[in-house]
């Protein structure tokens, strides 16, 4: 008997296999899920320029050899700023509420932060309750409303998430070095 699409999977978190982007044999399930699952129509030309430029910011999670969920990202400079950004986001219906978004965002923003990105940003529907609670539960802030973003009229809010300043303390001399110092000081 088949599962209807609004019945939660049941499984072990361990079952979920999380892979990086590989190579085009992922191409079609990233666009198969971000297809079915998200409001904006996306060219191959758009998939492909995530994807081939940043794969290592593109994750896809299994379970049980099918795809049920990827992120697509990308990092570049803006306006003085080094930033990552979210573009795609999907878990399949039935696998929701279980982690597996939280997990693939992770995952994309831990290699953003090893690359040097100062932030993340996105763009979410304002009535995604659930990806708006994601991404709060994450640290993003809603930086600004966009009015009618979407083709289909919708409004989105702008999320960020600031990554904390890496303090430049200044070196502190060892007393050895202090003591070499005065008695130089005052030879």
């Amino acid at each position: 008997m088949e599962k209807s699409i609004e019945e939660k999977e049941e499984f072990d978190e361990s079952e979920i296999e999380y892979t990086s982007y590989a190579g085009e044999h992922h191409l079609p399930l990233i666009m198969s899920l971000v297809d079915q699952e998200l409001s904006e129509p996306y060219s191959i030309f758009t998939y492909r320029y995530f994807v081939y430029l940043w794969p290592q910011l593109c994750f896809l999670a299994f379970h049980k050899g099918r795809c049920i969920g990827t992120i697509v990202c990308k990092m570049g400079e803006h306006r003085q700023t080094y930033r990552g950004y979210i573009a795609m986001l999907v878990v399949i219906k039935p696998y929701r509420g279980r982690g597996i978004a939280s997990e693939l965002v992770t995952r994309s923003i831990k290699v953003m932060m090893e690359s040097g990105c100062e932030e993340v940003t996105l763009e979410a529907e304002v009535d995604n309750k659930g990806a708006l609670a994601l991404y709060g539960r994450l640290g993003f802030i809603r930086a600004k409303r966009l009015h009618h973003y979407y083709l289909n009229g919708m409004d989105a809010f702008r999320l960020k998430l600031l990554f904390p300043l890496k303090p430049r303390l200044p070196q502190i001399a060892s007393q050895d070095q202090t003591q070499q110092e005065q008695e130089n000081f005052t030879a």
